[in-house]
């Protein structure tokens, strides 16, 4: 009897280490993971704050709740079940999935500079009211984040592809929660500063005043910065996807120039090699992003134009 017990018991811990093991495994997985879709998620945080520009503060938390909403759906009951089944029977798919939505991500970011240019003409969700259509406003950004999201998990898939199908599941499913919290957390801050500055303004303390003040006198400066950074984000990002699916897919030579210059920038800087020849890269792929964009916004422009002629 003792012995059956004893037996048990080192069963239990037994599985209570391999237990411990696979989460320690899942938790390093989706570290990694993370680290790797960190752009794209960057790019979120920076591109989310622009629907809610110019709405009634009382609406901005309540709107991004419901983006934030959509994206969690968007993550773990469209993107992660579709993902999980390329990856075990066609993971050779994954790739032009990747350049697809780099493509898309070119569009938008192309899209916004051509029309700060004038070269083209985008006309903002409006109601019946003349103002902005909430319903609108939250469908445009759920479907732009479905585009983020998916390269956000299918970037992560890549780096955790030698793990388990279980462990796949899991990590992606931490990365899911995780990315969310943080992408719609800050967003949720970023937008309430000003607000935030409000409140410190109206202390007694001469300190809470002069921050209060500074907060809403810089945060236009701040949403400005940061609409700038949600579309270079959008070229980088989504350039750099289609270079490197076009040199898994065959065609060596455009993302072989980018890595030929990067590394001769690399050697030539000495300690400051890795941060310039990051930012060689970089560059590349937003000038390569914004031509691409560029080509697709008026391919786009002129189907809609056909379209209203017709």
């Amino acid at each position: 009897m003792a012995g059956g017990l004893v037996a048990l018991l080192d069963d239990v811990a037994a599985l209570v280490k391999v237990t411990a093991a696979s989460l320690d495994d899942i938790a390093l997985g989706a570290a990694k993971a993370s680290t790797k879709s960190l752009g794209v998620v960057i790019d979120d945080a920076a591109v989310t704050p622009q629907y809610v520009k110019g709405l009634s503060p009382k609406r901005e938390l309540p709107i991004i709740w419901k983006i934030a909403v959509g994206s969690i759906r968007n993550k773990l009951l469209i993107i992660l079940p579709v993902a999980l089944i390329l990856s075990q029977f066609a993971p050779w798919a994954l790739t032009p999935i990747l350049m697809l939505g780099g493509a898309y991500l070119v569009f938008e970011g192309a899209e916004k500079l051509l029309e700060a240019m004038g070269v083209i003409k985008h006309h903002s969700p409006g109601g019946k009211d003349g103002g902005r259509d909430e319903k609108a406003i939250i469908g445009s950004a759920v479907r732009t984040d479905l585009v983020l999201s998916a390269e956000i998990m299918v970037i992560s898939l890549n780096e955790v592809s030698h793990e388990p199908f279980l462990n796949r599941a899991l990590i992606l499913i931490v990365i899911a929660v995780l990315m969310t919290v943080v992408v719609y957390g800050a967003v949720g801050l970023i937008v309430k500063m000003d607000d935030i500055g409000l409140q410190l303004a109206q202390k007694t303390s001469t300190l809470s005043q002069k921050v209060g003040r500074g907060l809403v006198k810089g945060m236009p400066i701040v949403m400005s910065i940061l609409s700038k950074v949600g579309v270079v984000a959008m070229l980088w990002v989504g350039g750099h996807l289609i270079l490197v699916g076009m040199d898994e897919l065959g065609w060596h030579a455009p993302y072989g120039f980018v890595h030929h210059m990067e590394l001769l920038v690399h050697d030539a800087t000495g300690s400051a090699g890795a941060v310039l020849g990051w930012l060689t890269n970089t560059a590349f792929s937003c000038v390569a992003g914004f031509l691409i964009g560029c080509v697709i916004a008026l391919v786009v422009v002129g189907i809609n134009k056909l379209r209203a002629k017709h």
